[in-house]
C-alpha cells in the first residue's frame, strides 16, 4: 500500500480550484488588505470541504472491507483513533411516514445489486452511510445508480434520477421510480439481503 505523500500537483489543484471558485481574489490580492481575509474565508470553506471529503474517502473504503488498522496506518494513526474520528453515523433521512428498513452489512461490492433487488419489492434508499443503506417502502418498483463523483450527473437528472442524500465521496447515489407495481413481498424477513 503506497502512504507516500499525495501527488506533487495536488497543491496545485486545490489552488487552482480556489481561483476558479473566486476568480476576482488574484488581483484584488494586490491592492486590498480585506482581499487576504476573504482568502483566509476560502482556504476554511477548502478545508472543510476536504475534512468531508476525507470521511467519505474513510467510509467508502470500510465499505470496501478495508480495516480500521489499515485505515489507521494510512492516516498516521492508530486503528482505536481512526475509528473515534471517523466511525460516527451521520445520517440525516428524510422522515415521510413509510415503513423503513436498515440494510446492513453492505459492501461496496454488494450494495448495489441488494438495492435493485428492494427496488423491485418496493424500497427506495432514502440515505446511506458506511457499511449500510435505508430504505423505505413504496407501492412502486425503485432503480438506484451510483456514480462516480465528477461525471456528469444533469443528464440522469434530467432523466428522473434524483439525488440520495449528499454526496459520499467517491460517489454519488441516485434513484427513479419505474412506475411498475412493486412485486409481492417474500415470506422470510431477510429476503433482501440474500446473496444472488
Amino acid at each position: 500500500m503506497d502512504t507516500a505523500a499525495p501527488h506533487p500537483d495536488l497543491r496545485q489543484l486545490l489552488s487552482d480550484s480556489l481561483t476558479a471558485a473566486r476568480p476576482d481574489l488574484g488581483a484584488r490580492l494586490g491592492a486590498d488588505p480585506a482581499a487576504y481575509l476573504d482568502l483566509v474565508a476560502l482556504a476554511h470553506a477548502a478545508r472543510s470541504e476536504t475534512d468531508a471529503l476525507l470521511r467519505g474517502a474513510v467510509s467508502s473504503a470500510r465499505s470496501a472491507g478495508c480495516t480500521w488498522e489499515a485505515i489507521g496506518q494510512v492516516l498516521d494513526m492508530s486503528r482505536q483513533a481512526a475509528q473515534q474520528r471517523y466511525g460516527g453515523e451521520d445520517l440525516s433521512l428524510p422522515r415521510t411516514g413509510g415503513k423503513i428498513l436498515r440494510l446492513a452489512p453492505l459492501t461496496a461490492f454488494t450494495e448495489m445489486d441488494v438495492l435493485e433487488r428492494a427496488g423491485r419489492y418496493g424500497w427506495h434508499s432514502i440515505g446511506f452511510s458506511t457499511l449500510l443503506h435505508i430504505v423505505e417502502k413504496s407501492d412502486l418498483q425503485w432503480e438506484h445508480k451510483r456514480v462516480r463523483l465528477g461525471e456528469d450527473r444533469r443528464e440522469l437528472e434530467a432523466a428522473g434520477w434524483e439525488k440520495i442524500g449528499t454526496l459520499w465521496f467517491p460517489w454519488a447515489y441516485y434513484k427513479r421510480c419505474t412506475g411498475e407495481p412493486a412485486l409481492p413481498e417474500p415470506i422470510t424477513d431477510d429476503y433482501l439481503m440474500r446473496p444472488t
